[in-house]
C-alpha cells in the first residue's frame, strides 16, 4: 500500500492566495486608515499632514482598482507577486506612521498584520523577507518620524526607554507571529492534504468495488446471447458432415463460446468474493485475508489467538478496516527481519489486535508523534539497509490510524523490546459500530 501512495505528491509549501483576498484586506485597511485620519483631523482637531496622509490612502485605492481591472478578483497571483503586494502594504503603513508619530502612534501595532498574512499564505522565504522589512521599517520609525498629532495646548513627550520598549515589543511580535503562524498553518495544511489523500484512496477502492458489480452485471446480461450462439453452433455441427470446411469453423465457434462462458463465470464472481465490504466475517478471517497479500516476501506472518470466553467476534468488512489493518501489517512486514507476530484477543468489554515485528523498532524520538501526517523514517531505514526501496511520504501510519479510529478503535505504538521490535496495539470496545453483534459463528 505504501507504493500506491507514492502517487500523491508532497503538499506545496503554501496554498494559492487569491487576489480577491489581498484586495479585500487592502480595502479594509483603506477604510480604517481614512476614518482614523479624518477623525483625528476633524473630530479631535489635532494638526497633522492631512494631504500627505490622504495621498497615501488614495494610492492604495488606485492600486486596488488597477489590480481588479487588470487581473480580475479570481486571479491567483504567484507567491512573488503576492509578497510584493504585501510589501507595498508594509511601506504604505510605514509612510502613514512616519507622518503621524512613528512608534508613538498606537496603531504601530498594525505592522504585525502583513507578517501574519504572509506567514499564513506565502512560502517561508517570502515571510522571512517581509519580516526583515517590517523590522527595518520599525527601526527607522524609532529614530525618524513627524510628531504625534496632539492637542496644541498640551505638551506630550515620550521617554527614550519607552520608545525602545515599543521597538523591542514589535520585533518580538514579528518573530513570534511569523514563527507561530507558519507552524500552525503548515500543520493544518499537512493534515488537510493527508486527509484528502485518504479520501482519494478510499474513493479509488470504492470505485474498484463498483466495477466488480458492473462486471458481474455485464456477465449476467451477456450470458443469454452467448448461450444462444453456443446452441445454434451445436445445431449447425449436427447438420454438417465431417471433413467439410464449414465444420472446422463451427468447432471454432463452439470452442470460443465455451471460452467466453468461462470468462463470464469469473466476472460473475468478482462482486461476491471474500473482500465484499458489505459482508461480515470473524476477525480471524479478516486478518488472514489482509495478511495473505503480504506473504511470499521472505517474512513469516504468525497468528496467535489468546484464550478467551465466547465465540470469535464478527466484524463488518469495510474499506477503512481492510486498508487500516493491511497497512499496519505491510509496514511490519517491510521492517521485520524475519517474523511478524499478529495476536488477537477479546473479552466481554473489548477486542484487541497487536502486530509486532522483529525489526529495529520505532525511533524513540518519534513514538509520541506516530500517526501524524508526513512523519516517516523510511528513507533513513533504506539508507541503513534495513528496508528495500526508497522512502515513502509518511502517510501510511497516518492513514491506517485515521481509518481504524473511524471504526471506533484506539491505537498505541511502542517497542516490545529494549532493542526494538515495533508493536502496534489496536483496541475496539464491544459496542463499536464495526463489530457485528448480530453475527454468529
Amino acid at each position: 500500500m505504501q507504493a500506491q501512495f507514492a502517487i500523491f505528491s508532497r503538499p506545496s509549501a503554501s496554498p494559492a492566495l487569491r487576489l480577491e483576498t489581498l484586495v479585500r484586506i487592502r480595502w479594509l485597511a483603506v477604510a480604517g486608515q481614512a476614518i482614523g485620519v479624518l477623525f483625528v483631523a476633524f473630530g479631535l482637531g489635532y494638526p497633522l499632514p492631512l494631504a500627505e496622509c490622504l495621498a497615501l490612502i488614495t494610492l492604495s485605492v488606485v492600486l486596488n482598482l488597477i489590480l481588479v481591472i487588470r487581473y480580475g478578483a479570481g486571479y491567483r497571483p504567484s507567491p512573488e507577486f503576492a509578497a510584493a503586494q504585501i510589501g507595498y502594504d508594509c511601506l504604505q503603513l510605514w509612510g502613514l506612521l512616519a507622518l503621524t508619530g512613528g512608534l508613538h502612534n498606537p496603531f504601530a501595532l498594525l505592522l504585525l498584520a502583513p507578517v501574519a498574512v504572509s506567514a499564513t499564505s506565502l512560502p517561508k522565504r517570502a515571510t522571512f523577507v517581509l519580516a526583515a522589512l517590517v523590522i527595518l521599517l520599525a527601526s527607522i520609525l524609532a529614530v525618524w518620524h513627524l510628531p504625534l498629532p496632539w492637542d496644541p495646548a498640551e505638551s506630550i513627550s515620550f521617554a527614550r526607554v519607552y520608545v525602545i520598549g515599543i521597538w523591542v515589543s514589535l520585533i518580538c511580535g514579528v518573530v513570534f507571529v511569523s514563527a507561530y503562524t507558519m507552524r500552525v498553518s503548515n500543520d493544518s495544511r499537512q493534515m488537510a492534504d493527508a486527509l484528502a489523500a485518504t479520501e482519494l484512496a478510499l474513493s479509488r477502492r470504492e470505485q474498484l468495488r463498483a466495477l466488480d458489480g458492473l462486471a458481474a452485471a455485464a456477465a449476467h446480461e451477456l450470458g443469454t446471447p452467448l448461450s444462444t450462439i453456443a446452441l445454434a453452433a451445436k445445431e449447425m455441427r449436427a447438420e454438417v458432415r465431417d471433413g467439410d470446411a464449414v465444420a472446422e469453423d463451427v468447432e471454432l465457434i463452439i470452442d470460443q463460446a465455451a471460452r467466453c462462458r468461462a470468462i463470464l463465470a469469473k466476472l460473475r464472481n468478482l462482486g461476491a468474493d471474500d473482500a465484499d465490504p458489505f459482508a461480515s466475517a470473524p476477525l480471524t478471517d479478516i486478518l488472514d485475508e489482509v495478511a495473505r497479500q503480504h506473504e511470499g516476501r521472505g517474512k513469516a506472518i504468525l497468528f496467535y489467538t489468546e484464550p478467551a470466553a465466547g465465540p470469535t467476534p464478527v466484524f463488518r468488512r469495510n474499506v477503512g478496516l481492510l486498508y487500516g489493518l493491511g497497512n499496519l501489517i505491510e509496514n511490519a512486514t517491510d521492517f521485520a527481519r524475519s517474523t511478524v507476530r499478529v495476536e488477537l484477543g477479546w473479552d466481554a468489554e473489548r477486542v484487541w489486535v497487536t502486530i509486532t515485528d522483529d525489526g529495529p523498532g520505532f525511533a524513540l524520538e518519534l513514538i509520541q508523534r506516530l500517526g501524524e501526517p508526513y512523519l516517516t523514517t523510511r528513507h533513513r531505514a533504506a539508507q541503513d539497509g534495513a528496508l528495500e526501496g526508497g522512502g515513502g511520504l509518511g502517510l501510511g501510519i497516518f492513514i491506517a490510524k485515521t481509518l481504524l479510529e473511524r471504526s471506533g478503535a484506539a491505537l498505541s505504538f511502542r517497542n516490545a523490546e529494549p532493542d526494538g521490535h515495533a508493536r502496534v496495539a489496536i483496541r475496539w470496545p464491544r459496542d463499536a459500530d464495526v463489530i457485528d453483534r448480530s453475527g454468529t459463528l
